[in-house]
């Protein structure tokens, strides 16, 4: 039968967020993508409100295994209004957790990657680069201070996300897209601005009209300053569309295309 009566505990909430730091993704398939790891953050809990080997056990525990794809640095709020509703209703919940995970799932995955995965990453890590290459060590603390500040967030989240219940999702519903849309636009525009200040490339070649020599790298400043940066950036992102390409490879064709270009003398340095 449900135990009703039970309440998480700190020990609870320190167990849900190492299982969700250290094992969320270890299960991560095809079929039902987060779907175990899910199940497995959750599981002591879990027996702890409905009784180990019940029926009730039983079946939440299908039901948590079912898909389920989201941030990972957002799984642990949907994971939170989950354990709240389950705790209150029990086995009634069933069909109100089912749909606040399918409901929240993509919202938060969008946020959630717009944000911690692309957003942080390329702010913290322009700066972290750009001061690493004037010889600056203090952009690997820049760097590691950043991604502590990220995990401390995630360790939070979960309580909160707890004590809010579903209410939290009725005061967030109205900021969620809104949120997302502005995420995206900030990660655009760290995107353009990377482009122009970390690819410091340049055209060398200088072809002779006569005895003049002609500047192609200034002709092309005065067109669009940036202009072959931004062209290599466009020319890599089509070629990473193509079948059988990966990022690696990518990587690779990039630094072979360089050096070649380099020792011709038709790219240098910006």
């Amino acid at each position: 039968m449900t135990n009703s009566n039970y309440k998480l505990t700190d020990k609870d909430f320190k167990q849900i967020n190492r299982r969700s730091l250290f094992g969320f993704q270890l299960g991560w398939n095809y079929e039902r993508m987060q779907g175990s790891g899910y199940l497995y953050t959750i599981l002591p809990q879990l027996r702890k409100i409905y009784g180990d080997d019940t029926p009730e056990l039983k079946k939440m525990m299908k039901t948590h295994t079912q898909f389920f794809n989201t941030s990972n640095f957002f799984n642990t709020i949907i994971t939170g209004i989950d354990l709240a509703v389950e705790e209150k209703e029990g086995i009634k919940g069933e069909e109100t957790v089912t749909g606040l995970k399918t409901g929240l799932m993509g919202s938060f995955a969008a946020i959630g990657d717009s944000i911690f995965a692309a957003l942080i990453p390329a702010i913290f890590g322009a700066i972290a680069a750009n001061m690493a290459s004037k010889g600056n060590p203090t952009g690997i603390l820049i760097w590691v201070i950043a991604q502590m500040a990220v995990n401390v967030f995630r360790w939070k989240q979960l309580r909160i996300a707890y004590r809010q219940g579903v209410s939290l999702v009725t005061n967030m519903q109205s900021q969620l897209s809104a949120l997302t849309d502005a995420a995206t636009l900030m990660g655009v525009f760290m995107v353009g601005a990377l482009v122009a200040t970390m690819i410091n490339v340049k055209i060398a070649w200088a072809p002779k009209i006569g005895s003049v020599p002609l500047d192609l790298q200034n002709n092309l400043d005065m067109i669009l300053p940036k202009l072959l940066p931004a062209v290599i950036v466009g020319a890599i992102y089509w070629l990473l569309g193509k079948k059988h390409m990966t990022s690696t490879r990518a990587i690779f064709i990039v630094l072979i295309v360089s050096v070649v270009l380099s020792a011709l003398g038709v790219i240098a340095k910006g």
